[in-house]
Formats: C-alpha cells, structure tokens, sequence
C-alpha cells in the first residue's frame, strides 16, 4: 500500500518502524534507480551524469547541517571517513566518549592506540562538562541503541575557548531532527537510515583546522581539481576545498542521495521534527516511558519483538530491547498498531 508524505510516495510504510536500521526509499528516487539500471542494462548510462548528483547530495548535507558546501567531503562509510580523521590526532591524543557509543564512531580512534592514543567513557552528563580536558570528544548526536540525544549546547559551552576537536556522528539524528551544526569540528552521517538513500554513500564536514591536519590516504581521480583532467598522470593536484577527501563515487548511490537528500532539504525542518517527535513522544505517553524528544524509542517490554512480529510491525532489537523509530511517512496508524500489539 502506497503512502503519501511530505509530498512524496513510500511504498512500504505502513507498519514500518525501522528506520533507526534503514529508511524507506520515496518512489521518485526508485523510478529514477530503476531508469539508470535500464539504461545501464542497454550501454546507454552517461557517467559524467553522475557528477550533477553527487554536487545535489554535497549542498543537501550542507543545507541540512548549517554548513559550508567546500566543507563536506564524500566518504562511503562513517568509520572509514573517522578513520582519516582518527589518523591525523596527535600521538598522545586523550579521547572522550560514551559508554556504548556505536563502534564506527569509537574504534577508528581506539584504533590508534600504538600511537599513544587513549578513548575515555563518560556518562553523558560528565562528558560534557569534561570536554574541554580532552583532546577529542568523539560522540554520536543521537545513540543508536536507545535514541537518547546528546545535549549538544551543553557541549558547545563546555568546548569553547578551548583547543578540544569535536566529532560527532549525526546520522541517527540528520532527517527527523532539526541542527546547527556550524561550530563543529567534524560532522558525518551515513545517507541509507534517516536520510532515505541506498546504503553505500557517507558524508563528512571538516573544519578547516582538522582538514589542514589530515592527510588524504585515498587520494584518487575524483578528488583532484578537475576530476575529469586527473584521471591520468603526475604530479598530484588535488581539490583545495574538502573534496580532496573524497572518494570516487558509487554510481546508484549516490544517484539516490543526489536526489533525496536536496529533497529533505527542502521541507519545512521544523515540521518533521514535530511530526516524528509528535508520534514517539505519544508513545512514550502510552507506555508511561519518561518524556524524552527523539525520534527513536527503546522498549524493554518482554515479548515485545513476538508481539510486533505477530503484529506484522518492523523494528529492531539493539542493546537487549526493541527499537522503534518514527519518520515522515509513519501516521498514527503506525502508532495505534504498535500500542495495540504491546497492550496485554
């Protein structure tokens, strides 16, 4: 059954509350996947046509985030764009982050343990006020276990006038959730959850100090100056820009983000918000949770993940509980077929 939201169609929306695993594709987007495919099938696909999609999905995640365009490198996954970043801290570097914290966020610092590079936990609320002792803070907006949302102005305060790096992974935040993410150090976010893209394709913003610092390991065709003069032949000339971090794209992925990315962009923030908020906190008040304002819920309910299969309703099970998470094409109906299969 086809559902309309935003202005948009999604096929598979109705009883689907994973988006915390991977968002539902708007049917434009898969017309426009499936038409390249044909004409890939048929030897009529234009490569450089690609490039138009991938310059859409660079000013999407800029408009999303209140950040530069030239800041934004493209990337194909959280953990290997952090692995650059984790590569250019100093030996020695002190780390902070929380307990739990999504492993792609964490492990490409931790990684760098040989150098001298220490990774501190903290509960939430002593890591803010910590911050500015630490080298780093590597940390997610949003967890991806239960949803639970940093309080990023509390950090913002703690890190100012301070040398601390700040990293943060908002991929289960960017989509439902309005930011401001100017003042960051570094930003990324995997497009295929909340940001309704096949999964392949990550971007990443880099504050001129960080970029300055890294070393492009990747370095490739796509990121010189022109990508289409670099295709052959010394010396190295790369982007001056963030797009010397980039990687050579993957042609349907990022044909998928150049496409839904602009689009989320163009919606009023502040209404998805409202809406996804508007249905997990209704939930929350159903079940008697604490308030809490993220999209996603976390429910230790025994049997809960029979009962929603029963249900025929698709969630996650993260860290022992079910996970629900509530995007622009979930309705009510959504939300009365969950309480219905949880009630006793």
């Amino acid at each position: 059954m086809t559902r309309e939201a935003f202005g948009a169609e999604f096929l598979g929306a109705d009883g689907f509350l994973n988006s915390p695993t991977y968002g539902l594709p708007p049917q434009f987007l898969v017309d426009a996947l499936l038409d390249c495919i044909g004409k890939w099938q048929n030897g009529t696909m234009d490569v450089p046509s690609f490039d138009a999609h991938v310059a859409a999905g660079r000013e999407g995640y800029a408009a999303l985030t209140g950040l530069p365009v030239g800041s934004v490198a493209m990337g194909s996954t959280v953990s290997s764009a952090l692995g650059l970043v984790a590569a250019a801290i100093p030996d020695g570097a002190r780390v902070l982050t929380l307990p739990g914290e999504f492993t792609s966020t964490t492990f490409p610092f931790a990684a760098q343990a040989r150098r001298g590079v220490t990774v501190t936990e903290l509960r939430a609320d002593e890591l803010v006020t910590a911050a500015g002792d630490f080298d780093v803070v590597a940390v997610s907006l949003v967890q991806s276990a239960n949803g639970v949302v940093l309080d990023i102005d509390a950090l913002r305060s703690h890190v100012a006038g301070t040398e601390t790096l700040t990293v943060i992974d908002i991929t289960q935040a960017l989509g439902w959730k309005r930011v401001e993410l100017g003042w960051v150090d570094v930003t990324v976010a995997a497009v295929y959850k909340w940001l309704l893209s096949p999964r392949g394709t990550a971007w990443v913003s880099l504050s001129e100090r960080v970029s300055h610092a890294m070393t492009p390991h990747a370095a490739n065709w796509y990121a010189g100056v022109d990508p289409w003069q670099t295709i052959y032949g010394l010396p190295l000339r790369l982007a001056e820009d963030a797009r010397r971090f980039d990687l050579s794209p993957a042609w349907f992925r990022v044909l998928g983000a150049g496409l839904a990315m602009p689009w989320l962009a163009s919606l009023d923030g502040d209404a998805v918000q409202s809406h996804c908020l508007g249905l997990a906190n209704r939930l929350r008040t159903e079940l008697d949770l604490p308030p809490h304002d993220s999209s996603i819920v976390s429910l230790p309910i025994e049997g809960a993940a029979e009962a929603l299969q029963r249900a025929g309703i698709r969630a996650s099970v993260r860290a022992g509980a079910i996970r629900v998470g509530f995007h622009l094409y979930n309705n009510e109906n959504d939300l009365d077929r969950l309480v219905d299969a949880l009630r006793p």
